[in-house]
């Protein structure tokens, strides 16, 4: 997929008030650590994350999205009443129906000539939309579209929590949870404009977008409403990794032939932030430099769709991307899919 007249005119995002330590959530499973003889520590050590930022237990999707969104009309120069998409693209949902988008709508009072809908592809869905509203730009259906993603972890890990402490478990079978525990929360949003609309100004420009899938691994991260009402996810870590480093070589591979780029190409990589084994393995087995990497998951931890486009925000938030820099975003999700994206300031 090439684009040429897609820009991502402004970003903005917001956190939750409320932060919980890999130290904070070993101290609520003590009495599992003391019972497996698990030393402390042990989940800052495997996944170096240190923290990770939580909504207030009953936040919506939408409330979480809508922060993100007021941060973002504070910046953009684009009326909000011209805005001509809105798409909500987070693994979170409000309900099953309405789409959690008319919600976000409501919230932002944005105008009856803006289209909603929902995109969730698992932690792909902010690039998944990226990709569907920048086709709409590029095709001039469509002048502008503003993409939101608000996910809130912190009802999952308490019930993950809860189911650790009240089953008998072994080691082994702790391992399907143990992903859970990474989780964090957080909203972000984006607006992609037409470079018309820009007015002069230098913005990133989206040039090129490929996607690679792999369906044959989709239970290997599976996630839905127990019976208890609660949120229940089991995965297997080390098979989802293998998995996605096999697919990520594959979509490597079309990427440097969609944009004749080289690893020596990018001056910022940005990738999904799962964790520092999983950032390791990527750039081993791509063959970067990691000092090429920004990520932000030792305070964030996996905020899901909102990991990569938050650590895009803080990347150009901090000046870590420059005015004349190449950027590339390598985005996974669970299922098992790959969206992989050149982005030119």
């Amino acid at each position: 997929m090439n684009f040429q007249n897609v820009a991502i005119e402004s970003m903005g995002y917001a956190l939750g008030p409320n932060i919980w330590t890999s130290a904070d959530i070993e101290q609520q499973l003590a009495p599992l650590y003391q019972r497996l003889n698990l030393p402390e520590g042990r989940l800052e050590l495997m996944t170096g994350i240190q923290e990770r930022c939580f909504w207030d237990r009953e936040t919506l999707a939408s409330e979480a999205s809508s922060h993100a969104g007021r941060e973002l009309l504070s910046e953009t120069r684009i009326p909000k009443e011209e805005i001509d998409l809105l798409i909500h693209s987070a693994v979170s949902r409000d309900r099953l129906e309405p789409a959690t988008a008319s919600y976000v709508h409501r919230h932002l009072e944005l105008s009856g000539r803006t289209q909603i809908l929902d995109v969730s592809n698992a932690c792909l869905g902010f690039l998944n939309a990226m990709v569907l509203a920048g086709g709409l730009i590029e095709s001039r259906q469509i002048e502008s579209a503003m993409i939101v993603a608000g996910e809130n972890g912190r009802p999952l890990v308490e019930r993950t929590i809860e189911i650790l402490l009240g089953k008998e478990m072994d080691r082994k079978t702790i391992k399907p949870y143990f992903a859970n525990l990474t989780i964090g929360a957080g909203a972000v949003g984006a607006i992609l404009c037409h470079k018309d609309l820009l007015g002069g100004r230098s913005a990133p420009m989206i040039q090129h977008a490929i996607v690679e899938t792999e369906t044959s691994h989709n239970h290997l991260c599976e996630g839905d409403s127990a019976d208890s009402g609660g949120l229940e996810m089991q995965t297997d870590s080390e098979e989802l990794l293998n998995a996605g480093i096999i697919l990520a070589e594959r979509a490597w591979k079309k990427f440097e032939k969609e944009t004749g780029w080289t690893t020596a190409s990018p001056q910022n990589f940005i990738t999904h932030q799962v964790g520092r084994a999983h950032q390791r393995r990527l750039y081993e087995s791509l063959e970067i430099d990691e000092t090429k990497d920004f990520s932000t998951f030792p305070t964030l931890g996996n905020v899901g769709s909102v990991s990569l486009p938050i650590t895009l925000a803080k990347a150009m938030e901090s000046g870590r991307i420059k005015s004349g820099q190449k950027t590339a975003l390598l985005g996974i999700g669970s299922g098992l899919s790959s969206i992989m994206m050149a982005i030119e300031w």
